[in-house]
């Protein structure tokens, strides 16, 4: 069997920027199974797999590891796909997906996602996690991923995890976020996920969905402008609507092709 490989850069307008994905158009759902086998040999954080049902797009994600219920620059980089490598016309664009229906638009060269919010609540630090940071949060927050905040962006920057420690917590699928306040920006953040053969993931669009809340709430603004800070740095142009969220970047496309399975 034949398939279609291309692989994008997420939120970041210039390649070996922002959070490569991979994405996979098929005709039907292959075996999960073999789809995580996909996943793995493709090795970047997470592989989109989509199928047009009638008028639906249903997507889903894997990382080397396991199928995630929610992935923003993975979503990002299939609406990116469908409109410069697919010759999908309509410039807002509907996912079936595990967490519901999730709608991206095109405006300006930046892709909207429309995602659900997970305002992130007051909750208490784990030993392993505690153990595992060089530097300890000044708050912790939790909702799917826990969300811990620092006094400053330097912070963010030079904090060290222990990943033997780090790789003993079992957060399934969740993961750890690290923000601040930033310098050039609103705010900025790292994120990190256990027992992941890639620890810290570049750019993370649905950690966003708690970020976005948090920080809203925080600087009393809807609209925020928030990189997140790991070597490849990424952009997110955001936006607060209550119950909702939206995460905006740019995409560049690394390369197109095809495998055999």
């Amino acid at each position: 069997m034949k398939l279609q490989l291309f692989q994008v850069d997420a939120f970041t307008e210039e390649v070996f920027g922002g959070n490569p994905a991979c994405v996979v158009p098929l005709e039907k759902w292959l075996p999960d199974k073999t789809l995580l086998h996909i996943a793995k040999e493709n090795a970047v954080a997470e592989t989109a797999f989509f199928i047009f049902t009638e008028d639906k797009i249903h997507l889903r994600w894997f990382t080397p590891e396991f199928e995630m219920d929610l992935c923003g620059h993975a979503t990002l980089a299939t609406a990116h796909c469908l409109k410069t490598m697919l010759n999908y016309s309509p410039d807002r664009m509907v996912f079936e997906t595990a967490s519901g229906a999730l709608t991206v638009t095109l405006e300006d060269n930046i892709y909207n996602l429309d995602f659900p919010s997970r305002k992130p609540v007051a909750s208490v630090l784990p030993e392993l996690i505690s153990r595992s940071l060089s530097i300890q949060p000044k708050e912790v927050l939790k909702s799917r991923d826990y969300v811990l905040l620092y006094d400053n962006e330097t912070d963010i920057r030079n904090i060290q995890i222990d990943r033997q420690t780090f790789d003993q917590i079992n957060l399934d699928p969740g993961g750890v976020c690290i923000t601040a306040k930033g310098n050039a920006c609103d705010f900025v953040s790292r994120f990190f996920t256990p027992q992941a053969s890639i620890m810290e993931d570049p750019v993370t669009g649905s950690a966003h969905c708690s970020l976005i809340p948090f920080w809203s709430s925080r600087l009393n603004k809807k609209d925020l402008f928030a990189m997140q800070i790991s070597e490849r740095v990424g952009n997110l142009f955001c936006k607060d609507k209550g119950d909702r969220v939206i995460i905006g970047g740019h995409a560049k496309t690394y390369s197109a092709g095809h495998f055999w399975i």
